[in-house]
């Protein structure tokens, strides 16, 4: 019995060791947590280092706390205009000698981002400082950045390949074919191609030229920057033959991008850090290679944004859904609310609606219009901001404001409604299951995923989509003041690029997020220097502190530093995306649907937790 007790003492002190042990690090953590953020005072003389280890985008996503005990490291990104007030403020910072890029794990950006951030670092090279940029291999984007600096290193043994946008595409028809799923599909437009992979299993003629249009000129847009920032790079070899490119060196894709002007000197890690440490000085005490180094996030933090302003910023970011959403999300109901409190609270002269979205759901994207609607009603000029991405059901919102500012590369348009109804009774015959009933009306029990649904129900809801897309010319041609006829001739859910978007009197102006809102003070009579304020949802403390506590995450968000790996890698997050889009539409999504999924690809590459999931499952299946 002594044994027994002496035994359960030893384990009871074990336990209560190791929850101290957890404790201590736990506030330890906290501790460094919320003393990690920058004080004026705290930033001392040094580089700037981005090191952009995730996708740039328009509102990160929130850290959820419980992700912390999953085991799964959570991945970095980076807020646009955070990016941007960053470098800009490193241009005339003493304290800053130079700005350097760290583009070995870049996750991405929509073009008409990437055109932001490059314009931003073009100024501070062209103020003199110097802006440096190393990779193992460069992708597209991380180029058309690193394309902006006055040094641009490599490693020897990585290399650039350009792929250019586009690509092919899954088709899901084949498959739910087999799994006996039958896909009902109600839609409005041409070139609505979202819905074709339920469809068809390639695709369609006007789908494909449509597309062909689109990428050529986003293709454009990119050899345009990249000249611009760099004319000596000879970018086309590598573009159109890249093979007789990489032969002439025996294989050497690191010497054939230095001979064609890519890159400026090849050298690993270490011989980068000590360039910069002669520019922006070292501690010998430190390892080789290690420079003073600004962090990005301090350097960020030292200077906060204000929390009044008389120009408010409603952002309006990523999937339009029903209800409430987390950051990064758009829930009709978080930004209509978000926007409502604003109003309430902060003694707003102006409204800006920064929207970087595919759109989603045509119920949300109404609701969030009718708040911007309301604002409009008090007198407030409106004027909308395109990011990256205003299409469908972000274009719906864009119909709100008085002037739409937008970037050439931006991705707008795709005026078009759809909705994907699925049943399951090939499913159900597969397995000798069979669903009958008695019926007092035509829609009594439809839809009926187990039967499928009937001919009166399948016209009720054709006629319901083709009803929304009646309203959603009704808005464009009301705000854009142009004939419906116009509308549906430029609408049919075909998508544009900003610098067509224009032509078309789809945009008004050009410009990025500081010129809408000079627009805006300009409508207001308010001073150029005017406060703004920014009305989103503020992460909660365990957010907040889950954030800070989490590592870069190598494996999720981060891509491979290696040329081919990288390629490869990028494909899985492209394949994993398109998977999830059959979950997301196949279970929750049925609704109607304002939305552009064929655009996702154009973007950073950031697919979730749940499509990488589901992509192991599919690889492991076939025995992957």
């Amino acid at each position: 019995m002594k044994l027994v007790r002496a035994a359960w003492k030893l384990l009871v002190g074990i336990k209560d060791a190791l929850v101290l042990a957890a404790m201590l690090l736990f506030f330890g953590a906290l501790f460094a947590a919320l003393n990690s953020r920058g004080r004026p005072g705290t930033i001392r003389d040094g580089a700037l280092l981005l090191d952009l280890d995730g996708p740039i985008v328009e509102q990160p996503q929130e850290v959820q706390p419980l992700a912390l005990l999953s085991g799964r490291q959570i991945g970095n990104q980076y807020r646009l205009r955070d990016v941007l007030r960053a470098i800009d403020a490193a241009r005339t910072d003493t304290r800053v000698k130079a700005v350097v890029l760290d583009l070995d794990r870049f996750g991405g950006a929509y073009p008409a981002a990437l055109g932001e951030v490059q314009d931003a670092l073009m100024k501070v090279r062209a103020s003199g400082k110097p802006v440096l940029a190393y990779a193992t291999a460069y992708t597209d984007g991380g180029y058309r950045l690193a394309a902006a600096a006055s040094e641009v290193w490599m490693d020897p043994m990585g290399g650039i390949l350009f792929t250019g946008p586009g690509g092919s595409q899954l088709f899901y028809k084949g498959l739910i074919d087999k799994l006996g799923v039958n896909a009902h599909v109600y839609r409005v437009g041409r070139f609505k191609s979202a819905v074709e992979p339920y469809l068809r299993t390639d695709q369609s003629d006007d789908s494909r030229e449509a597309n062909r249009v689109l990428y050529a000129g986003l293709l454009d847009q990119w050899r345009e920057g990249v000249a611009r920032a760099r004319p000596r790079a000879q970018v086309m070899p590598l573009l159109t033959r890249p093979d007789l490119v990489v032969q002439a060196t025996g294989g050497d894709v690191a010497q054939a991008n230095l001979r064609a002007g890519l890159v400026d000197k090849l050298g690993d890690r270490i011989a980068f850090g000590r360039r910069v440490g002669q520019i922006a000085g070292r501690d010998a005490s430190k390892p080789a290679g290690a420079f003073n180094t600004i962090r990005y996030q301090a350097y960020v933090d030292a200077a906060p944004l204000p929390s009044k302003g008389k120009i408010g910023v409603l952002t309006v970011a990523g999937e339009i859904v029903d209800g409430e959403a987390a950051p990064g999300g758009a829930g009709g109901d978080t930004v209509s609310k978000l926007l409502y409190t604003g109003l309430a609270d902060q003694d707003l002269k102006a409204l800006v609606v920064r929207i970087d979205s595919p759109g989603g759901s045509v119920l949300a994207s109404e609701k969030i219009r009718l708040a911007v609607l309301a604002a409009k009603r008090r007198g407030l000029p409106v004027v909308i901001s395109m990011g990256g991405m205003a299409a469908s059901g972000g274009y719906w919102v864009a119909t709100a404001g008085d002037t739409i500012f937008a970037e050439p590369g931006t991705v707008t348009g795709s005026i078009g409604i759809f909705a994907v109804l699925p049943t399951f009774e090939g499913t159900l015959a597969k397995i000798g299951l069979s669903a009958d009933g008695v019926r007092t009306t035509p829609l009594s029990g439809q839809p009926d995923v187990l039967a499928g649904t009937n001919p009166v129900l399948d016209a009720v809801l054709q006629s319901g989509v083709e009803h929304g897309y009646r309203e959603f010319l009704a808005r464009v041609s009301k705000a854009r003041n142009m004939p419906p006829a116009r509308v549906d001739e430029i609408g049919q859910g075909r998508v544009w690029l900003g610098g067509t978007a224009h032509q078309l009197r789809l945009v008004d102006r050009f410009g990025g997020l500081d010129a809408a809102i000079a627009e805006a003070a300009r409508r207001a009579k308010l001073p150029a220097d005017t406060p703004v304020v920014w009305l989103e949802k503020k992460p909660g403390f365990a957010a907040e502190l889950a954030k800070r506590m989490t590592s870069s995450d190598r494996d999720d968000a981060g891509a491979p530093a290696d040329a081919v790996a990288r390629l490869a890698w990028a494909r899985q997050q492209a394949m994993a995306t398109a998977l999830g889009d059959v979950r997301r539409l196949l279970t929750g999504n049925a609704g109607v649907r304002a939305q552009c999924l064929e655009c996702a690809g154009l973007g950073p590459l950031r697919a979730d937790v749940a499509d990488r999931t589901l992509l192991q499952l599919v690889l492991a299946k076939v025995g992957l």
